[in-house]
């Protein structure tokens, strides 16, 4: 029995040496300052370049208005139509840069402001239940392909083979004599 009693002995003694330094190392926390707290605390700063950390809620109980809906020729209110110069005497407020995010839910018009070109098709119908549906294909631009809409708001997106880019002709080798 005093054996057992000594193994015991000498397992607690062995645990307590190996939680020691892992207990010690405790009271350095306070090295850890309010400032790095304040850093890791902020939404977005570790994953910067991800569009999902930057994306605002998406409030679907705002109602979609005729400013959120695309025309049939592709321009929504505030962006330049889409035969216009870029620079054309458009409301900036109204645009969205080219980088905004794309989300299940935006609305047409968000798309289009986010995408930042027009679209090289627009096709607006309604769907069995008399719902607005739009299909709105990119070929080209940042975000190359169709969108779908049901309602004004952005329903799902696939996937369109772009044609490559052309390679220019490489001139002729010259021998040399």
């Amino acid at each position: 029995m005093n054996a057992w009693r000594k193994s015991i002995h000498a397992k607690q003694i062995l645990i307590l040496l190996a939680v020691a330094p892992v207990v010690a190392g405790c009271g350095s926390i306070s090295d850890f300052s309010l400032k790095d707290q304040e850093w890791f605390a902020r939404p977005g700063r570790m994953f910067k370049n991800s569009s999902t950390i930057e994306t605002p809620p998406l409030s679907v109980a705002k109602a979609v208005t005729p400013n959120d809906l695309i025309s049939s020729d592709g321009a929504c209110p505030g962006m330049p139509a889409p035969s216009a110069p870029a620079d054309a005497n458009a409301s900036t407020e109204a645009q969205v840069p080219a980088t905004a995010p794309v989300a299940i839910g935006h609305t047409e018009c968000d798309v289009a402001r986010a995408i930042g070109v027009a679209p090289d098709n627009v096709n607006v119908s309604a769907n069995e239940r008399g719902d607005r549906l739009v299909n709105m294909t990119w070929m080209h631009g940042p975000r190359p392909g169709a969108y779908t809409f049901t309602s004004g708001r952005l329903s799902s997106i696939e996937r369109v083979d772009v044609p490559a880019p052309a390679k220019p002709a490489r001139p002729a080798k010259k021998k040399h004599s």
